[in-house]
């Protein structure tokens, strides 16, 4: 629930693919679904469950399964350099102190990084502490990555680079956004509306006919002067 208004109401969901979008308007619930898949949120009816726990008994074991990154990396960055973020994901599951340092060293080292490891995070661009928050998130190497509008505020080099980096990832990744591109090859996208699944399908068949209906609506706005739910 938020407030008085249901979100969701009779949802069955089975995520199983390697890579999945979720599109739709504003207020659909994409974001919603990600509060109840990572256990921030408690369905009020019926069960979660993530890699077989249930999000609601078995929540603090879930940040080892699944991660999720905010819309706003400021939302999610703690510590002022980008080697002390990264060790703090670490030590959230249990890594003494210098190790979880040595390993964020390392672990940047691997990906051309290492001149990041003293980076100020103040210092980065919008779309380098992007960067940084899923950099935290696989230095953990959760089975699955939740990624709410991770594309919606950066250019299109950080685009590009943000993809390849979500192309190169073995883990599952599901991605809440509006820039359609960036799932349009997904082997499956959900269409959301009004807590309900409108279409559930390959990437080029939803957001087609998602952009369809969005033109649609367009149409008979503009012909009443008044927008069409």
């Amino acid at each position: 629930m938020r407030g008085t208004r249901r979100v969701f109401e009779r949802l069955t969901l089975h995520l199983t693919e390697r890579r999945i979008g979720l599109i739709g308007d504003n207020g659909a619930g994409k974001s919603s679904l990600f509060r109840l898949l990572c256990g921030l949120d408690r369905p009020d009816a019926g069960w979660v469950r993530v890699h077989g726990l249930d999000t609601a008994s078995e929540r603090r074991q879930l940040p080892r399964h699944i991660g999720l990154m905010f819309q706003n990396p400021d939302d999610q960055i703690i510590f002022p350099t980008v080697a002390e973020e990264l060790a703090f994901s670490l030590m959230a599951q249990g890594a003494a102190r210098a190790a979880a340092r040595a390993q964020a060293k390392d672990f940047l080292a691997q990906r051309g990084l290492s001149d990041w490891a003293g980076r100020a995070v103040g210092e980065l661009s919008q779309g380098q502490r992007q960067q940084v928050c899923l950099l935290a998130l696989q230095i953990c190497s959760p089975r699955t990555l939740l990624l709410d509008e991770p594309f919606a505020s950066l250019d299109l080099p950080s685009q590009a680079r943000l993809s390849a980096q979500l192309a190169a990832t073995e883990q599952q990744v599901v991605v809440s956004t509006h820039q359609l591109d960036t799932v349009r090859d997904f082997e499956r996208v959900l269409w959301l509306a009004d807590g309900q699944v409108r279409a559930d399908g390959s990437g080029p068949a939803v957001c087609a006919a998602y952009v369809d209906d969005v033109r649609a609506r367009a149409d008979v706005e503009q012909r009443h002067g008044v927008p069409h739910a």
